[in-house]
């Protein structure tokens, strides 16, 4: 059996202060950035073809999109509009950093002068909040439709031996146990109120 990913869900304050929403988005983001590299582990000892780095960080892209979003939405209605603004944007910037820290690490440092890793990240993302906006996340998870679609996205960059399987591997298994872990996490950040 596959340990879960453990994720901080409070915060020891000895200080009293406030964690702002970039401290608080690095964590989601690095907790997000490690569920995705867990569900690529799990994806290829399930025996799916993950031969190349590049289909590795094209999957993360996605899958780290999703759960963005998903974050966004469980965030809304327990936050202010412009903190929810803020802490979405600082998990997306820093996903991206990460994002090309680890593309830089498979390369050895080399970067490839015509494309810039993070701004292309930033718009995958951009584009995916704007394509899972369209569907419904019903309280403590997401719709069909919206897995559905993370798993179309994903089945495009697979061989086409695993094209067949592969939305069922990540609707069923991998992807709820990611949205479930998450959610603790977030709870614990931002505990739901009985008007959300």
């Amino acid at each position: 059996m596959v340990k879960p990913v453990r994720v901080r869900t409070v915060w020891f304050n000895k200080d009293g202060k406030q964690r702002s929403e970039e401290e608080t988005a690095s964590v989601i983001a690095s907790t997000i950035w490690r569920l995705c590299d867990k569900g690529i582990d799990n994806l290829s000892k399930a025996d799916y073809d993950i031969i190349t780095p590049q289909r590795g960080f094209k999957i993360i892209g996605e899958l780290s999109c999703f759960l963005v979003h998903y974050t966004d939405r469980l965030v809304y209605g327990r936050i202010d509009e412009d903190s929810r603004s803020a802490l979405i944007s600082a998990i997306g910037k820093r996903l991206a950093e990460i994002m090309e820290q680890n593309i830089l690490d498979f390369t050895g440092g080399q970067k490839d002068p015509d494309y810039d890793y993070q701004a292309g990240y930033i718009d995958l993302l951009n584009r995916r909040m704007v394509d899972y906006a369209e569907f419904e996340f019903p309280t403590d998870k997401a719709s069909f439709q919206a897995l559905r679609f993370l798993s179309l996205m994903v089945r495009e960059v697979m061989d086409k031996s695993d094209k067949t399987w592969i939305q069922d591997q990540l609707m069923d298994i991998e992807v709820p146990e990611m949205l479930g872990t998450l959610k603790k996490q977030v709870d614990g950040f931002y505990p739901a109120t009985s008007e959300a």
